[in-house]
């Protein structure tokens, strides 16, 4: 008796499918009978799909996925050819039909509530796929089986999955081709990099072909590329929105995730009170596709359970992004605290217990003298303590790593410096034109006409114009622009309200931009106020990361 791998027996052969021979084995150590894949295409290529799909299946463990346990994948040698083998892949047998066998039994297309109930199924896979950084990257109706027994629905062939990320060097920018024409989308035609979103496409086009039980290619318009289905079928506005959106040609405008397309189409499956005649006209149409009252109310349960199941799921998922969403926030906002805290600090003993600050000033007051006579600016040292915390906030944000940054510490730190020293500038600036308005004297001016009115509203615009350049300069992923203004806007408001408010004083203010005395009480205040302004930063762009960006790329801005 013929025994493959010293454990399964031959029974019969199945088919031949793609680059494999299909055959019926009956395993003796589980006593069960399984599916046997041997590769008969001897590509390089055919046996690398053929290696992926194993690999893929082991790692998957899911009702939904053919099960194959680990050591499943072997090779057998042939007689007759000692330098050939033939590579093997042992899984789960699946009794049942495919979707396109069943649609063969409804030429007018499938029931909705069979549609509406293999779709949530089958983003339920794709979640578990995707969760795994794997793309199916072939869904199409002969790819998805429904078990006989529990009317389970099952994804195969994964000869064609593609782990997310795995792009040799060289090749960021494409991806090897797998086309199943109708089904594909786009993306995936012309060979470049694909994601989830792909599995989404392909879906929505099986599910759409299902609803209407004709050709894909009879539903787009030869002339202008234009898909029109929703005229063939009768479908609910809810489900009919959901595929439309699955099968966008570019795929930004997609669902984003498989857990999307199960809410949205839990929010389509809401028995409408309204218009119980079109609901209680599926009925006939569930008891033609199960069969029986028993077999709908079976369906019925184990649908509602999944929905339970996968909802739950869902909010753990949530949970946990926002577990570590906010404990990535904290990170940032601590090491830009301490990078600001060290910076300032840094820059006050530079100015204050060295010559350097007074050398400085020196030198800035004969240059600036000779370019701009007008604006008269006395307290040049300070410009380096500001510069010296603008550095070290970027640094600290820099290293925290956070947000998706890119860990551009150079480009940063140029920022960080130009921005806090475009902000002390403006400051000095402000308070000199405002002198020259109402004193002629800039220390009377200080002590006396800068009136909170003033100072709140000088001191939010100066905070804002200098945390500007230092985000723009972190090398975020995206929305550069929303980044820095949320933050701008965020960090001045915050701080033009500490003075408003009067926590932060305006003698405090005065010393920090102007007039360091180098006492131990000035060195408190400037790190405890450069401190803050990295920690609010810190805040400000975890909002903008967490919160206002999803926000706005789920609205289709990218």
């Amino acid at each position: 008796m013929l025994r493959l791998n010293n454990r399964y027996v031959p029974l019969q052969r199945l088919g031949l499918g793609g680059f494999a021979a299909i055959y019926a084995v009956w395993d003796q150590q589980d006593q069960t009978e399984k599916v046997l894949k041997l590769l008969v295409e001897t590509s390089p290529k055919a046996l690398q799909l053929f290696e992926q799909e194993a690999a893929v299946l082991q790692r998957l463990n899911h009702p939904g996925v053919p099960k194959v346990e680990s050591g499943a994948y072997f090779t057998v040698g042939l007689r007759s050819c000692q330098q050939r083998v033939l590579p093997c892949l042992v899984m789960e047998k699946i009794n049942g039909q495919t979707l396109e066998a069943i649609l063969n039994r409804y030429p007018q297309g499938c029931p909705e509530m069979l549609i509406m109930s293999w779709l949530y199924q089958a983003a339920d896979i794709l979640q578990e796929l995707h969760d795994l950084g794997i793309i199916h990257r072939d869904i199409k109706p002969s790819n998805l089986m429904v078990r006989e027994e529990t009317g389970q629905l099952v994804a195969i062939d994964f000869g064609g999955a593609k782990q997310i990320g795995a792009i040799p060097v060289g090749t960021e920018n494409r991806s090897t081709r797998l086309i199943s024409p109708g089904y594909s989308p786009p993306e995936q035609i012309a060979g470049d990099v694909v994601g989830p979103r792909a599995d989404f496409y392909a879906l929505g086009r099986t599910m759409i072909q299902l609803l209407t039980g004709q050709e894909l290619a009879d539903l787009q318009d030869p002339v202008t590329g234009e898909f029109h289905w929703r005229d063939r079928t009768k479908v609910r506005r809810g489900l009919a929105n959901l595929l439309d959106s699955m099968i966008r040609l570019d795929p930004h405008h997609r669902p984003t995730k498989a857990a999307e397309i199960q809410r949205r189409l839990v929010v389509s499956c809401r028995f409408n009170r309204k218009s119980s005649s079109s609901s209680s006209s599926l009925l006939p149409a569930l008891a033609k596709a199960a069969g029986t009252a028993q077999e709908i109310s079976i369906r019925v349960l184990i649908t509602c359970a999944e929905i339970i199941v996968s909802l739950v799921r869902w909010v753990w998922r949530v949970f946990i992004s926002i577990v570590l969403a906010c404990l990535d926030t904290t990170w940032v906002m601590v090491m830009a605290g301490i990078g600001a805290a060290f910076g300032a600090s840094a820059g006050f003993a530079l100015i204050n217990w060295t010559i350097i600050g007074d050398r400085f000033a020196a030198w800035m007051i004969g240059q600036w003298t000779l370019i701009v006579p007008e604006i008269q600016i006395i307290p040049w040292r300070e410009l380096l303590m500001f510069a010296c915390a603008g550095l070290g906030t970027a640094w600290g944000l820099t290293e925290s790593g956070g947000f998706g940054q890119q860990k551009r510490r150079i480009i940063a730190g140029i920022t960080g410096v130009f921005g806090y020293g475009v902000g002390w500038f403006i400051w000095q600036a402000s308070i000199s034109a405002l002198a020259r308005q109402q004193l002629t004297g800039l220390g009377d001016f200080l002590q006396v006409s800068l009136s909170y009115a003033i100072a709140d509203r000088l001191l939010g615009l100066v905070t804002a114009i200098a945390v500007i350049p230092l985000v723009l300069g972190l090398g975020l992923p995206s929305h550069y622009l929303v980044h820095a203004a949320v933050a701008a806007a965020g960090t001045g408001m915050l701080f033009s309200g500490l003075v408003r408010l009067n926590i932060l004083p305006l003698e405090v203010l005065v010393h920090i931009f102007s007039f360091s005395d180098g006492s131990w009480l000035d060195f408190i205040n400037t790190i405890s106020f450069f401190g803050l302004l990295g920690i609010t930063l810190g805040f400000w762009l975890g909002v903008s990361y967490y919160l206002l960006v999803p926000v706005l790329r789920w609205l289709g801005w990218r």
